[in-house]
Formats: C-alpha cells, structure tokens, sequence
C-alpha cells in the first residue's frame, strides 16, 4: 500500500512537471506574439485588439494559464513556478525569429544556465504536498505572516497602479514589472487553493456553504489577478522589447511567488538541508540564465585575435 501511495506521488510529480513544461513553451510565444500583433497594428495605424498575431498570442496566454493551473494542483509551487524558464529560453529564440531581436553568445549561454538549472530544480523538488485539504488551507490563509504579507502586497499594488504606473510607467519598466509579479503573489496560491477547495465544493455529499465562499472567494481573486496582469503585460509590450520585460518579469515573479507559497503552502519543510541548498543553488543559476538573457540585448560581443589585442595595447 505504501508502495502504490508512493508510486501515485511520483506518478503525479511528473504529470505536474510534465504539464509545467509544455505551459511554459506556450507562455513563452505569447508575449512575442503579442508584441508582433502590437508592432503590426502601429504600422497599420490600427488598434492590436484587430490584429489576428496578437490575438493568437493572447490564445496562447490562456492556453498556458489553464495548464500551469492543472500543474500547481498536481505539483509544489516551489517546482512549476521556476520551470517558467524554459519559457524565457523559448520565447528568447522565437523573438530573434519573429522580432529580429538578436540572440548573441550571451543570450544562448543564459538559454544553456535556464535548462540547467531547470533540471537541478526538478531533482530536488519536494516530492509531496505540504496542503492537502480545504481545512489545511483554511488555517494557512488565517495564519497572521501570510495575513500581513498578503495586506502589505496589496498596499503596494494600489500605490504602483493608482500613482507610480500612470507616471512612470511608460518610462521604467520596473513599474510594471512589480505590479505584474506582485499579483502573481495572489494568482499562484488562489489556483493552487482552488484545487483543493474543489474537492469539497464538487464532490460527494452535501455543500458546504463555507468551502463555496471560499472557492468563490478565490476564484474572484484569481480572475481579477490574471485579468489586471494581461492589461498591464500589454501595456509594458508596447513600451519596451518583449524579451527585456519577459527576463526580469521571470526573475521577479519567481520570487515573490516562491516567497508567498513558501508564507502559505510551506512546501520548504518537505526539503531536506541538502535539496533545499541545491534548490536554491538552480534558482539561482536559472535567474543568472534570465539575466543574461537580458543583458544579451544590449551587449555588444567583440571577438578580436591576439594581434589585434597587442596593436591596440
């Protein structure tokens, strides 16, 4: 019986994983698209919102929201969020296809860093849940750190939106950015959560009028979380390159979601010191891959031979 449990985890681990993945692939072509569908309709003298490219990109988006939500019920958030960077490495290739936007030496060894530290990551990935149930998740949503995290996440989401986004916005990509990865603070946990809460609220036996508050309550939090990411991923795409804001949204979006499932789900416990540490060492080496990503936009890489070194000392 332990056999066959144990058989079951590992089975969904990887389903999860699985589902990760080709998530991130499909989010990886969607803010190129998006872009292509930008930059064609400002040729046009159109609006986007016309544009077929930027609708088959915003298709992608949805497509990639509904796996990564089967993979966050399936797998620790710890693990699906960081595999995100195999859609920067993805979406770096497709632009330098579709944008034109140049991938040199340093933007193809931050694709190499990404995969790798993408698999170190997967290794050590705990191999079992730290919430289970609707009451777990229940006592986890009441406990006072995740509470005041939660309140100061909020207090600083309506200060970029309300008063830095309309001032700053267009002129440092940071603004959006942080409001884009501040919500996935509240995305990740409230699709994780609804996976839990859904046994209760659809399975057998009678409703409970608090389990249906609390599926509804997150649900709501999740669309209007999404629904204000993609207004202000668009608004950051017809702004800056669509690698540049893909690079350090990753990095950004991954720590505040790994720091906020880490305050409610507490999946870390489940790590012992040494997977914790490797775990740590591949979200490290996945973030330096993204920044060199981002960095490779702008560099400028010039071989030169040893006589050429020699006649300009």
């Amino acid at each position: 019986m332990a056999f066959d449990s144990h058989l079951s985890d590992s089975s969904l681990l990887a389903a999860g994983i699985a589902l990760a993945v080709v998530s991130s692939f499909i989010n990886g072509s969607t803010f190129v698209l998006q872009k292509k569908g930008i930059l064609r309709s400002r040729d046009r003298g159109g609006s986007y919102l016309r544009d077929g490219v930027w609708w088959s990109g915003t298709m992608c988006m949805i497509i990639g929201q509904i796996g990564n939500f089967l993979a966050y019920n399936v797998a620790p958030a710890v693990i699906v969020t960081p595999l995100g960077a195999l859609g920067v490495l993805f979406g770096a290739v497709l632009a330098s296809w579709v944008l034109k936007e140049h991938l040199n030496i340093l933007g193809k060894l931050g694709c190499v860093l990404c995969c790798c530290g993408s698999v170190v990551l997967i290794i050590h990935a705990p191999k079992a849940e730290a919430v289970t149930s609707r009451l777990e998740l229940e006592e986890r949503l009441s406990d006072p750190v995740f509470v005041m995290y939660a309140l100061l996440v909020v207090v600083l989401l309506i200060t970029l939106i309300v008063w830095i986004a309309p001032a700053h916005g267009t002129s440092n990509i940071m603004v959006y950015v942080a409001i884009c990865s501040l919500l996935g603070s509240f995305t990740v946990p409230s699709s994780k959560g609804l996976g839990l809460v859904a046994q209760d609220v659809f399975g057998e036996g009678a409703l409970s009028s608090r389990a249906q508050a609390l599926f509804l309550g997150l649900l709501a939090t999740l669309a209007v979380g999404i629904l204000t990411q993609f207004f202000f991923i668009n608004k950051a795409l017809e702004c800056f390159s669509s690698n540049m804001f893909e690079a350090i949204y990753y990095v950004s979006f991954t720590s505040t979601v790994t720091l906020a499932s880490a305050l409610l789900f507490k999946e870390w416990i489940a790590l012992t010191l040494t997977n914790g540490l490797a775990m740590l060492c591949g979200l490290t080496t996945v973030c330096v891959g993204v920044i060199l990503l981002r960095i490779s936009q702008e560099a400028l890489i010039i071989w030169k031979t040893k006589e050429a070194w020699e006649k300009t000392d």
